[in-house]
Order: C-alpha cells, then structure tokens, then sequence
C-alpha cells in the first residue's frame, strides 16, 4: 500500500470557513471551544459538521425515491384516442423502435445509467469513510469531483417534459402533463446533490492523518 504523507491544513491549525472560504488559523486552546470568522462571524469547524449523517440521510432518500422515477409515468399524455402513459424506461423504447436510437441512448444515460452510477458513487464514498478504508485515495477524491461536476446536468428528463409541455399546449395537439415519476426523478437529482454537498472529501484522508500523528509520538516517545 502507498505511503501518504499528508501534513493537511487541519494538522497545522488552518481550517477553512465554511460560509465564505477564508482560511483561518485556530490555535489548540480555540479548537476545544466555538470559534467564528473574523470575516463573516460564521463559525469555524475542522471538519463539515454531520457531514456523513447528512449524507447518508439524503442519499438513502434518493435510493427510495429512484424507485417510483423509473417505475411511475413520467409523463401523461391526453388525446381523443385516450391516456397515453409514458415511464423513462418506455420513452427509451419508443425512440429505439422508431430509429432515434442517439436520442434514445442520450435519454437513458442521463435519466437512468447516470443517477444510478451516482448513487453507487456515493454509497462508495460513504461506506469506505465509514470503514476508514485506505484504499485509492486519490481516485476516490477524484470521484466525488466529478460527482460535482455532473450533479447538475442530470435533469434532462425535466427539460424534456417542460418542452414538450410548451409546444404541445401551444399547438393545442394534446394535452401532456408531467406524471409523478417526472417529481420522483426530480427528488433523486436533487437528493443525490445536497448529498454530494454534505460530504466533506477531506475525511478520505483523515485516517491517514491519523497515522501519520501515531507515528510521530510513537518515534517521540
């Protein structure tokens, strides 16, 4: 296993503010009690507070609700001919069947492959913190990178159906309404996000922190 000499920010008394990025330094004495920032009064944590409680809230929330947004209709269409009900995974069938197969795979990479590797992601990122895995930290900082970087682009069933909404009401061909699985799939994106932002990367690298702490008051004793 690799050697990772860490020496992080926490170790030497800097801890950064959480409300608007200022490094601060918080001698020994400071960190036993509550400190604020000099800049904007918020106050001062080493570590995001609850950050994998409130991870692990929110992505076990969006596991629960990826449930109904792929199995309830995204999107409900009236005409004379009657209700037509429409759930991601048979929208991506009525586009292969019909020859869109790029719309088609765009359509479920985004909407089903996507948000499921994310929620994989991130179970990843919590069970080996929880754990206090060494294994390829790196990597996994990376991941949750770009974790961040796609979260937001996961909503293009949302932008599909609000189109279609828009022309469809103008040209007065049917009616289209978004179906529950459309707020379902809504609340994974979202859910999956805030839990993105809850988890603090830096806890990756702590157990080496630690061992890096045992080691030096081991060779000082």
């Amino acid at each position: 296993m690799p050697r990772y000499q860490v020496n992080s920010a926490a170790s030497q008394g800097l801890w950064t503010c959480h409300g608007c990025g200022l490094l601060c330094r918080v001698g020994k004495t400071q960190a036993d009690r509550a400190s604020c920032c000099p800049r904007c009064g918020a106050g001062l944590h080493r570590r995001k507070p609850h950050s994998l409680q409130y991870a692990w809230a929110f992505l076990l929330a969006a596991i629960v609700c990826y449930i109904p947004a792929n199995l309830m209709p995204i999107m409900l269409t009236e005409m004379l001919s009657g209700t037509q009900r429409d759930t991601i995974m048979s929208g991506v069938a009525y586009l292969w069947r019909n020859g869109s197969w790029p719309l088609a795979l765009v359509v479920f990479i985004a909407s089903v492959l996507v948000p499921l590797l994310k929620i994989l992601s991130m179970l990843l990122l919590l069970l080996t913190v929880h754990w206090r895995s060494r294994w390829a930290p790196r990597q996994r900082t990376r991941l949750y990178r770009l974790l961040e970087v796609v979260g937001p682009w996961s909503m293009l069933d949302i932008y599909v159906v609000g189109l279609l909404v828009a022309l469809v009401q103008l040209q007065s061909l049917a009616t289209i309404k978004a179906g529950p699985g459309a707020v379902a799939f809504g609340a994974v994106v979202v859910l999956t996000m805030l839990s993105a932002m809850h988890f603090d990367p830096r806890l990756i690298w702590d157990v080496f922190e630690d061992d890096d702490e045992r080691q030096a008051s081991a060779a000082n004793d």
